[in-house]
Parts: structure tokens; C-alpha cells; sequence
């Protein structure tokens, strides 16, 4: 008996699927009936117009599940003992997938300023991979051994050396906890702060911080900005024990807090056994003027701040390495609670990157970019003071960081004068997107990011319909 199928309606399914499946339903529906003898292979592959081997990866399968037999120098036979039961065992084709419609093209953009990415082609690619073959070739089976849950010794010798040198922070390695990103050490933090802590955070600020603390039902108390920095007046008033800040250069409003404001926070600190200050100096490498602000940490003597950075901003957010200094008590609580969390940094990379710090190429790299984004935000300031629109526009906070401040002397909204922009090719964000609660004195305010433009990026805009 010869079977016959239209394999063109096989609803996407490998041919030799379809063929298991439609012999396997003839068999469930009696079509087919115990011991009946099957089409040998190559004459069912003949009359399908199919491969041998499609019918015997389909017989194989049916013989696997028990619905044929397979007898030597006799051909295939349909099993003894499979119950004919209509099409209720029967299983469906699978369906068919949907035509995938192709992704929306992205909206018309000739000058993007609210990107904070950073240029691939910056990267020291040749000094970094020569540094991973290097740690392959010297290291092989320590890069198998288990990592130390507060990360790779190297890499926190070569980080408490290199802000020694660029900060002028003295950090035993021991107090260093490295981490695959700030997420993560947000997490971890708030096991170790506790659940039940209330945390103070600039307004306007950067979001991801208020994601990470929503998500785990975290309390937070948006705290308005002054000139110098956070409102002690409004932190002081406010149930907060721990305090989120950005002081070397706040995101996004550009604003370096004063040394009074800083000595402030560390006297609230030490008013109380359980208040801690988080100390952010996320974007503090790159300053444009005079010397790099001391950090709060190195102005505590009380043992109140945490300080976290990142390698994303001066080297690669792809390179997902970031780190927390812990001061003493704190550490020991985190020995004594959290030990038990593995380091979440492959060892590869973190004894690459130690190896990237102790060369001297971070240093190196940090400088060159510096200069590459002074020069870069110059010809940005220069085109905007050039244009036509040149009398109706503030620079604010320039010289620190990787944006600045445009405000812009308009009566209308931030929504439409982003929309206007939009259309002409440039995206801009409003300052007010990164307020927390409605605040007065931010509108017709502008972040200005420009780490992933070129000089050509700019030099070459010319905005649609202008």
C-alpha cells in the first residue's frame, strides 16, 4: 500500500515531521492497521518524490515511539497493541508562524542629543585584546579556579591604585566589592542598608536608581536641588537614612556640590547610628577645568559613606564592571550577612581589565578621551552660539562631565519645542523628564549629551528644512 500526502501543506514544518506526523495520525485512526506492512523507503521516497533519508528519519522516529517495527530483511510493520482511536490522539500541526513584519524604521534623526552612548571607534582595541591574549597564554587554569565573592584581588589592588592617582583616594582592596554593573550593586546594597531603610534622592536625578528601588518596594524621597546640591533643608525634614548622591558632577543638572554642602551631609550622617550617604561618581573622570573634586569619602571620618563607580562611561558599557568601596563596618557586615553571593565578573575579564589599569593604558585612554570630548562639546557650544537661534539660548554647566545645560528663552512647552526639533532632524530631552515630583525653575531646560558624537557629526549637521 502506497501512502500518499500533499507535503506542500505542511504549515512550515520540516518535511520529515510532517511525514511522522501524518503516518502516526493514519496509524491513531485506524487508517492503518496493526502488522499492516509499510512502503520500504526507497519506494515511498520515489512516490512522495522526497529523500531516502527524510523517510527513514521518519520511520526512525514512529519505531522510537513504538508505533512501527522494524523487522530485518522484512521491511517496517505497524506495531501489535496501538489502539485505533479516531483523530483524538492526534496531535496538530504545528501552526503556522506568523509573517514577522519588519521592525519600523527609526524616526528621521540627522543629530541625536540625548544619547549619553560613547563611540566604538575610541576604544584601544589592539592594547586590549593583546592584554586577554596575554592573560589566556600566562593564566590558562587560575581563570578556572572560583572567584573570590568580593572579586578578582588583582583588579581591586589595581583600581585602589589608579584613584589613588586620579583622585587621591587612599582605599585599602580589601574594602573593594566588584560587581557586573550598578544594578547589581544597588541589589545589594539594599540587603545590606535593609529593607526597611528610606532612601533620599536627588530631584531631579537619573532614573534607573528609582526603577532598582520600585521593583523591590523600596521607599524613596525625592529631595529638591539647589544651587550647591542636594537641599539639606528638605533632607533634614525627611524620614531618609541613606542618601543617593552624584556630588562630583550631578546628572542631570550638571551641578558640582560645594565643600560646605558636602560637610553638611557628612555632619547629617554622623547625627545618626543608621544613616549612610551612597556617593555616585558615575561620569566623574572626565572634568574640564581646574583639579578633579575631592570625593566625599575621602573627606569621612566617621565611616558613613559608600562610594560606587563604574567602568562604562571611560571605557565601554558593554564592559559590565563596576565596583563599591565599603567603609569598614560596613564591610564587616557584608562579610557577616552577604558572603554567600558569587562574584558576578567572569575572572577573564577582571584580570584583563587589572592588567588595562596597571599598564597605564586606562590613564592614558581617560586623557585621550578627554581631550577627544572637550573638543567634540566645543565645536557643539561654537555651532549653537553660531546659530540663528544664538541670542535665545543659555550654556549652563560645561565644564564638567559628558552634558550641559541649554535653556532656551521661548514660550513654548518643552513638548513642542522637542516636537519642532524632532521634525528638523535633532532630538533633544527637557530637563523636567528627570523630575520625580513637578518642581518650578526646569522648564524650556535641555540636556545636551554629546559623548557619541563626532566633531564631523556635528560640523556636517544641517537640520531639515532650515
Amino acid at each position: 500500500m502506497l501512502l500518499t500526502y500533499s507535503l506542500s501543506d505542511r504549515n512550515g514544518l520540516p518535511i520529515y515531521e510532517y511525514l511522522y506526523r501524518c503516518i502516526r495520525t493514519d496509524i491513531l485512526s485506524g487508517r492503518l492497521s496493526p502488522g499492516e506492512r509499510m512502503p520500504s523507503k526507497r519506494l515511498l521516497a520515489a512516490h512522495l518524490e522526497i529523500s531516502i533519508a527524510t523517510v527513514e528519519t521518519a520511520y526512525g522516529q514512529l519505531i522510537a515511539e513504538g508505533y512501527l517495527n522494524s523487522v530485518e530483511k522484512r521491511g517496517y510493520f505497524v506495531a501489535d497493541g496501538v489502539v485505533a482511536n479516531g483523530a483524538a490522539h492526534t496531535l496538530p500541526a504545528r501552526p503556522i508562524q506568523p509573517e514577522k513584519k519588519p521592525s519600523p524604521k527609526p524616526s528621521f534623526c540627522l543629530l541625536d542629543l540625548t544619547s549619553n552612548e560613547i563611540a566604538s571607534d575610541r576604544f584601544p582595541f589592539s592594547v586590549w585584546s593583546r592584554l586577554m591574549r596575554n592573560v589566556i597564554s600566562e593564566l590558562q587554569t587560575r581563570l578556572l579556579e572560583r572567584i573570590p565573592g568580593m572579586g578578582v584581588y588583582e583588579l581591586r589592588r589595581a583600581i585602589a591604585s589608579h584613584l589613588y592617582e586620579l583622585r587621591g583616594m587612599v582605599v585599602d582592596p580589601e574594602q573593594i566589592l566588584i560587581g557586573a554593573g550598578t544594578e547589581y550593586l544597588y541589589q545589594l546594597l539594599i540587603q545590606l542598608f535593609g529593607r526597611k531603610s528610606v532612601y533620599a534622592m536627588e530631584n531631579p536625578g537619573y532614573r534607573k536608581p528609582q526603577q532598582i528601588y520600585e521593583s523591590h518596594h523600596i521607599c524613596y524621597r525625592p529631595i529638591q536641588m539647589d544651587e550647591q546640591g542636594i537641599s539639606m533643608h528638605m533632607l533634614s525634614k525627611s524620614d531618609a537614612n541613606i542618601v543617593h548622591i552624584s556630588p562630583a558632577h550631578h546628572y542631570p543638572t550638571g551641578t558640582v556640590m560645594s565643600i560646605a554642602r558636602r560637610q553638611e551631609l557628612l555632619f547629617w550622617a554622623a547625627m545618626q547610628p543608621n544613616r549612610y550617604i551612597l556617593e555616585d561618581e558615575y561620569d566623574s573622570e572626565f572634568r574640564f577645568s581646574g583639579k578633579p573634586i575631592p570625593p566625599l569619602f575621602s573627606l569621612d571620618t566617621k565611616d558613613r559613606v559608600v562610594y560606587m563607580n563604574t567602568f562604562s562611561k571611560c571605557i565601554s558599557p558593554s564592559i559590565r564592571i563596576s565596583y563599591l568601596i565599603l567603609p569598614y563596618p560596613l564591610l564587616a557586615r557584608f562579610k557577616e550577612t552577604l558572603s554567600f553571593y558569587s562574584c558576578t565578573v567572569p575572572s577573564f575579564e577582571q584580570y584583563t581589565l587589572a592588567r588595562f589599569i596597571e599598564g597605564g593604558y586606562l590613564l592614558k585612554h581617560i586623557n585621550r578621551m578627554k581631550t577627544q570630548y572637550r573638543l567634540v562639546r566645543d565645536e557643539l557650544i561654537a555651532r549653537m552660539e553660531q546659530s540663528p537661534f544664538a541670542s535665545r539660548i543659555h550654556i549652563r554647566e560645561k565644564d564638567a562631565g559628558l552634558h550641559f545645560l541649554m535653556q532656551i528663552d521661548t514660550d513654548l512647552s518643552d513638548e513642542e519645542v522637542r516636537r519642532i526639533a524632532k521634525e528638523r532632524g535633532v532630538r533633544l530631552q527637557p530637563l523636567s523628564d528627570f523630575l520625580f515630583v513637578p518642581e518650578s525653575g526646569f522648564s524650556h531646560t535641555f540636556v545636551i549629551n554629546y559623548s557619541s558624537l563626532s566633531r564631523e557629526d556635528i560640523k556636517n549637521f544641517k537640520a531639515k528644512d532650515s
